[in-house]
């Protein structure tokens, strides 16, 4: 059980602070980069929320997937142990992946097929979804980074997990700009050249 009384600890004013496991690292280790961007990627997906319409199947999908983002982080806070099925840590699971997968699917099958880039904008919360993706871009590259050198110790589901995410949030922004909005706004290659 979670459990913060205070705040403010000082322990980490010399620039270190406290993994999961007890162990003391640099505060730009690549763990805790890793768990860092998913804690600001769910934090961009609480503003996405609060955008959804309430209670619509956008809104109570980015409330699940908050809950599961504090999953992810505190699995990447854990590293992975030899011994770990005595002292079972919280970790992102495969039926987690696929719920993902499944979501991506229902969406999608509402949407037509794509025949050009679509520009990260639109509606609102269409925009916002975009910004949830490159994040979740970005902790992806992070923990795949974390998996080349701390293999072991990183469970490969965040990686796919994050993969998933990240295409979840480009099919809900489409899905948002088609139903809320007016539609897909494609990239026009080479739009802004002058004519020669």
């Amino acid at each position: 059980m979670v459990k913060l009384n205070k705040i403010y600890t000082k322990t980490g004013d010399k620039g270190t602070t406290m993994l999961t496991s007890g162990v003391r690292v640099a505060k730009f280790d690549l763990r805790i980069e890793a768990y860092g961007t998913v804690d600001e990627l769910n934090a961009h997906v609480g503003m996405a929320a609060l955008m959804a319409n309430k209670n619509s199947k956008i809104a109570i999908l980015l409330e699940y997937l908050q809950h599961d983002l504090f999953d992810l982080g505190a699995d990447l806070s854990m590293p992975k142990t030899e011994n770990e099925l005595a002292e079972p840590a919280l970790r992102i699971i495969p039926s987690q992946v696929t719920a993902l997968e499944q979501n991506i699917d229902q969406f999608n099958d509402k949407l037509a097929p794509l025949k050009s880039f679509v520009l990260p904008t639109g509606t609102k919360l269409a925009a916002q979804l975009h910004i949830c993706r490159t994040v979740a871009r970005r902790a992806e590259r992070i923990v795949a980074q974390l998996l080349e050198h701390e293999e072991k110790a990183t469970n490969v589901e965040s990686l796919k997990y994050l993969n998933r995410l990240s295409d979840l949030f480009f099919v809900l922004s489409r899905y948002d700009n088609i139903h809320d909005g007016n539609g897909d706004i494609l990239w026009k290659p080479a739009k802004n050249r002058s004519s020669l």
